[in-house]
């Protein structure tokens, strides 16, 4: 039964909507706790060190983080999945090239997929940088969130990265909460106004709160 429905594109796209609402359920608690390096070094470390302790004592140390690790691994490897295997088979569905050069397909879909790309390399980028200090510039310090962001947002490449990312991150949340609505059956003529109004609001209150760390870095209100 769960092959069969995977198997299908309904079934793919609806893998799509449900990890995406996950992910995004994610992403606007992520944000406001980012907001939190504005209110100084002690609330933001303090923060961070909480998210380690979340569930205790009934859970261990960090084991509700790495939960919600495993969660948001499952929920970006099935999305990615389904995203990529939906796309090949609407290739397979027409190999020939148009006589006329015809756009393939419409600009929300381009923009989901190049999105889907930039976002996923951005997530690698992110880990090494923030969480592993693999790829940290400067001395990774564990247990020292707050600095360790100063760090990133004070080179160029660490504020272009991140902000380039997060404009892609507006964009595939103004497409992709409509076609999830969709998906799952929400959607109608009467409420689809307010779905794309949602959607749009959503895409523009996570971009301008993810946005406004390197710029508050940038401008030394955060320093």
């Amino acid at each position: 039964m769960t092959r069969t429905v995977w198997d299908s594109s309904v079934g793919k796209k609806t893998v799509m909507a449900v990890s995406g609402l996950i992910m995004l359920m994610y992403l606007v608690v992520h944000m406001f706790g980012n907001l939190k390096i504005f209110f100084g070094s002690g609330d933001f470390n303090h923060y961070a060190h909480w998210l380690r302790t979340l569930g205790e004592p009934f859970l261990h140390y960090e084991w509700a983080l790495w939960i919600i690790r495993v969660v948001l691994v499952v929920a970006v490897v099935a999305h990615a999945t389904a995203a990529y295997q939906l796309s090949r088979r609407d290739i397979r569905a027409r190999p020939n090239k148009y006589v006329h050069k015809k756009p393939r397909s419409s600009y929300a879909t381009r923009t989901m997929r190049w999105g889907g790309i930039i976002l996923g390399l951005f997530i690698v980028w992110h880990i090494l940088d923030l969480t592993t200090g693999t790829a940290h510039p400067g001395g990774f310090q564990p247990g020292h969130p707050y600095q360790n962001v100063i760090d990133t947002f004070s080179t160029w490449y660490g504020d272009v990265i991140y902000i380039v990312a997060m404009l892609a991150l507006g964009l595939h949340i103004r497409h992709g909460f409509w076609s999830a609505a969709q998906t799952l059956g929400a959607g109608s003529r009467t409420r689809d106004r307010a779905l794309k109004a949602i959607a749009d609001v959503l895409a523009l209150v996570l971009t301008v709160g993810f946005i406004s760390v390197p710029v508050g870095v940038m401008t030394g209100l955060v320093s």
